[in-house]
């Protein structure tokens, strides 16, 4: 085969796979939804059946790997070895939401998020679109109805500055009007950062409903929690179940000035992670959760990777399945 025909057949797996993702919800197609199940953006069926991950890998000091081959990489699906079928490492552009409590526990640190934030954009891909989602007792797009989405750090501020800190939070409201503007992106990768104390006393939504639809979108969800120690409404546990379950990582700053570069560092996270898909060997076609392992190997180094924990396939939840778990060294 000559280069010329090798570079066409990328390009046309390379095709294939972002038409999968772009018509995916938890890495696989969606299906219509019966009355009284999970929204149609969120229904998955394992018709096409590629699902394609994001990894993001780190030595022992936390340092980015990003000289790894597709043979370096293993992946596991409930304990199977998988054969990967699509490898790619480069920085494509993403849609982003920025998900940000607006409660009133907020009012001495909404400056500074706006400046981390702002710094966020600085560090993104300058092809990335963008939107925020400003939530109290009430959930409100950011930008104006006129622009969906922007690139633009100064905008961006201006949306998240224009609403009132004040109230109680609707945190898992937020999050489902999040994931929902999501879809309209063009974008495959899709990410969201939330910025909240992980309470929620206002909405109509629960946890479970969450991160059930987190589990079956594409999404990669990071988290930054900002409380103090007497905080009645902190929840650490939610915003680290939200980023487990979906590759993301969570973060709890001990100064208020932290936030920046902690936003810079999730940047950068998104510019450097691996895209990995497969085609599950498992063809049955059930609704229960399965879990997700990848392991990355280099001689004389032990590699850390952090992918999402798992999917379903088809159909509600299992009741009482978790959803995430711990990024374990491989």
């Amino acid at each position: 085969m000559t280069g010329t025909a090798v570079r066409a057949a990328r390009d046309i797996v390379k095709a294939f796979a972002c038409l999968v993702l772009l018509g995916t919800s938890a890495l696989s197609q969606v299906s219509p939804a019966p009355n009284n199940q999970a929204p149609e953006s969120y229904r998955v069926s394992v018709d096409v059946n590629l699902l394609v991950l994001n990894a993001t890998v780190r030595d022992r000091q936390g340092r980015f790997v990003s000289d790894l081959r597709q043979q370096d990489f293993e992946v596991y699906e409930d304990s199977v070895l998988q054969t990967i079928q699509f490898f790619q490492h480069e920085d494509v552009p993403v849609t982003v939401g920025l998900v940000v409590d607006h409660s009133g526990s907020m009012h001495p640190r909404l400056a500074q998020v706006i400046t981390a934030a702002q710094s966020f954009v600085k560090f993104s891909n300058p092809e990335d679109q963008m939107f925020v989602v400003n939530f109290n007792e009430r959930v409100s797009m950011g930008l104006p109805d006129s622009l969906r989405f922007s690139n633009d750090s100064t905008e961006l501020g201006a949306a998240i500055l224009r609403f009132p800190v004040t109230g109680e939070t609707a945190l898992y409201d937020a999050i489902v009007k999040a994931l929902e503007r999501l879809q309209e992106g063009r974008h495959e990768k899709k990410v969201l950062i939330v910025i909240s104390d992980g309470g929620d006393n206002a909405s109509v939504h629960n946890l479970a409903q969450v991160t059930d639809l987190a589990g079956r979108s594409t999404a990669i969800i990071y988290t930054v929690g900002l409380f103090t120690p007497e905080d009645p409404d902190r929840n650490p546990a939610v915003l680290n179940r939200l980023a487990e379950a979906t590759g993301g990582e969570a973060f709890f700053p001990h100064e208020l000035s932290e936030v920046v570069a902690i936003c810079q560092r999730i940047a950068r996270d998104i510019r450097n992670q691996y895209t990995i898909g497969y085609v599950p060997a498992n063809t049955a076609r059930t609704s229960a959760y399965r879990t997700i392992r990848v392991a990355a190997h280099r001689a004389g180094s032990r590699l850390f990777v952090r992918t999402r924990a798992g999917y379903i396939p088809e159909g509600e939840s299992p009741a009482g399945k978790p959803i995430g778990k711990k990024a374990t060294p491989k």
